[in-house]
């Protein structure tokens, strides 16, 4: 019965007493619901990101590394030695822009086919530590007791590990070739502290009044974290992501520098062991050699630096509402263009 129907139905009923919301959500159809998800998930923090000049710019930096990892490495030739002359400068040879090593293999192939392989190490790296840091803080400090003892002992003794030792052992006794476990090897250590710092947020939160409420109500400890716990940690969790993508950058590039990681594939800390022991940080001619990869490195790092800077935007609730309204209100006229255009065709 809808509720004007109801209304009339029980003289002595107030409109307000009606359940509206119910009624509305019970008369939603399926495709109104994906509507709906599709503009409060991703629509919505899209227009918050883009409505950023930072972040607008760090998603522009971060679509030229992906279109280097997937379009270009189609469009480039891999790099090989004897590819061309030795030492060509850049922009002499627009075959080879940014000019060839010591060993005449093309620098901008070698710059562009490192990236699939760098890029699968960040992703991977990033996502393990921080996935791992936020079950084990938020477990720990909601359950507290033994739990929160044993998550916290496992936690402290990973924070004493050196981690650069750490991983030093780790790539001795496993050789990692597949980029995804380098970057979870990279990562090994970083999810401890990130944990500690998740579990004393968590702390300040499971005692809040909306959170006794879901206890009382008798819902689940995984849906309560999921849903009431981890959306507010949401912001602090994201800049730890793109803190644990940069590590995983410098450290991938730091120890393929020093020799430390075996490699089969292409990566920037290798081209710079290359210019390294060819003289290019001795000759100002040769310098081009050591900035291209430098170049590559600090870029995405910026990139991701910037993002960071809209993400805390996303999860703040007056800019999100504002911007889910300008995506319902713009999906509404999108709605009724279509419709008159329908209305046109149809006469």
């Amino acid at each position: 019965m809808r509720p004007t129907e109801q209304l009339q139905a029980d003289g002595n009923a107030r409109l307000e007493d009606l359940d509206l919301t119910e009624a509305a959500e019970s008369n939603e159809t399926r495709w109104d619901r994906y509507r709906r998800h599709y503009d409060e998930f991703v629509r919505a923090p899209f227009l918050i990101l883009w409505n950023d000049w930072r972040s607008r710019v760090g998603m522009l930096i971060l679509l030229l590394y992906l279109l280097m990892g997937t379009v270009g490495v189609l469009l480039i030739e891999v790099p090989y030695t004897n590819q061309a002359e030795r030492w060509i400068l850049p922009f002499q040879n627009m075959q080879y822009p940014l000019g060839t090593t010591d060993t005449g293999q093309d620098l901008l192939g070698l710059i562009v086919h490192s990236t699939p392989a760098m890029l699968i190490m960040i992703g991977a790296g990033s996502v393990f530590s921080t996935v791992i840091a936020t079950i084990v803080g938020t477990a720990a400090g909601y359950k507290g007791g033994t739990l929160d003892r044993t998550l916290m002992i496992a936690a402290d003794t990973m924070i004493a590990i050196p981690g650069l030792a750490l991983i030093i052992v780790i790539a001795a006794v496993i050789e990692p070739r597949n980029p995804a476990v380098v970057g979870i090897i990279l990562s090994s250590h970083v999810w401890a502290g990130l944990a500690r710092s998740l579990r004393s947020q968590v702390l300040t939160l499971r005692d809040d009044s909306y959170v006794e409420a879901s206890r009382i109500m008798g819902i689940s400890t995984p849906a309560i974290l999921a849903k009431e716990i981890i959306p507010n940690l949401m912001p602090y969790i994201l800049i730890n992501f793109v803190n644990s993508a940069r590590n995983v950058i410098f450290s991938s590039v730091g120890l393929y520098f020093l020799g430390v990681l075996p490699y089969t594939n292409l990566n920037w800390g290798v081209t710079l062991n290359s210019a390294y022991n060819s003289a290019a940080l001795y000759r100002l001619d040769l310098v081009y050699y050591i900035i291209a990869p430098l170049v590559a490195i600090v870029l995405i790092s910026f990139g991701l630096i910037l993002l960071s800077q809209g993400f805390d935007r996303i999860f703040n609730p007056q800019i999100r509402a504002k911007h889910a309204e300008s995506a319902s209100e713009a999906a509404v006229d999108e709605g009724d263009d279509s419709s008159s255009r329908n209305v046109t065709v149809g006469q």
